[in-house]
């Protein structure tokens, strides 16, 4: 191999086991291996076991689309070679018609989950990133900032409803502008650790980063496809932290949908989950069926209603996204002709 796997600096890079144990004899002997830092139409920029930089052109089968910032990939020094399975990954469902997923970030340890002391704190955005997280075996963290100017509530009214989304979920109360909170983040930003932010524009994702990197990093917020469906220029890209670690940023993640989430969204509600394996009917829909344990437990007073309509719109959120394009064609058929029935039983009416 033309680098030891047991560099330091490949270590520091995020490689583990899980990476090594997918090369071969030969791989070994030839490839290196990299860390895709930038994402490009036409080439990718990664980082060697030196920590240098090296662009190289995507040719043949390889496509920007099957890649994300983040990935670990081989290389013979000069051409990709392969991309390397990913320990975690982060996707959305892609802008248009298609049912494609777009990448977002590769082999990310932590996700940090911002939101702030004032009308931005939302229960439901929370649980849909929080669904994210889990669904990609990354370790959710809730960061609310603002801690210093708090509006409406005390700022550990906000952290309490926050712990009571989810108890796998550390919850931190910060102002992202004092460098003691910002060092409370870095315990999950040291040597081979990868980070990425999320949240609403204005809560101060690019402030945190700022601290965690020393580098003004634009987080988030950025439209990939205006109305028109015409693209913009989007990059992602990592960036290292001041804890030794890697921070991604993710232009595009501000709106990000859930799809093929349907494992973090059960982990997320597991009390709502367990409740529904008591039903009367296995297919339950938890409206109007008899023996239904969900309806029953929300009438005892034992499940918060507003919880329940938050599941019930996330579940049908990820429904619909993770539909094929098969399945979308004919749900758009299936809508076309229910149209065009009631438009002709409207004119029938009215003796057309």
């Amino acid at each position: 191999m033309t680098s030891d796997l047991n560099t330091p600096n490949l270590i520091l890079l995020g490689w583990s086991q899980f990476f090594n144990g997918q090369l071969d004899l030969e791989e070994f002997e030839t490839l290196t291996p990299v860390r895709l830092s930038e994402v490009r139409r036409r080439s990718i920029v990664v980082l060697t076991p030196d920590l240098e930089r090296q662009e190289i052109a995507l040719t043949g089968d390889h496509v920007a689309t099957d890649m994300a910032v983040g990935d670990f990939a081989l290389t013979d020094g000069e051409r990709l070679i392969r991309v390397l399975d990913r320990k975690t990954v982060i996707s959305r469902k892609a802008a248009g018609v298609s049912a494609q997923a777009q990448l977002i970030a590769a082999n990310i340890d932590t996700l940090f989950i911002t939101t702030s002391c004032n009308l931005d704190f939302n229960e439901a955005r929370l649980e849909r990133y929080l669904a994210i997280a889990i669904e990609a075996e990354a370790t959710p963290v809730i960061v609310i900032t603002k801690a210093d100017k708090p509006e409406d509530m005390p700022g550990e009214v906000y952290a309490d409803r926050a712990k009571a989304l989810y108890d796998g979920a550390e919850v931190l109360l910060i102002n992202a502008k004092s460098p003691d909170d910002i060092a409370r983040l870095e315990r999950y930003c040291g040597m081979g650790q990868t980070i990425a932010l999320v949240g609403s524009s204005g809560v101060g994702k690019s402030t945190i980063a700022r601290g965690l990197t020393g580098k003004d990093i634009e987080v988030g917020d950025i439209r990939e496809d205006d109305a028109k469906g015409r693209h913009t220029t989007t990059s992602r890209s990592m960036h290292r932290m001041h804890a030794g670690g890697w921070l991604i940023d993710t232009p595009g993640m501000r709106e990000l949908a859930l799809h093929d989430a349907s494992e973090g969204i059960a982990t997320l509600f597991e009390d709502i989950t367990d409740l529904a394996t008591q039903c009367k009917f296995s297919d339950c829909q938890h409206q109007t069926e008899p023996g239904c344990a969900v309806r029953r437990a929300v009438e005892n007073g034992e499940l918060d209603p507003e919880r329940l309509e938050r599941w019930r719109k996330l579940m049908e959120e990820d429904a619909r996204n993770s539909e094929t394009i098969a399945e979308a064609r004919e749900r758009g058929r299936k809508f076309s002709k229910m149209v065009k029935t009631t438009m002709k039983t409207k004119k029938a009416r009215r003796g057309e």
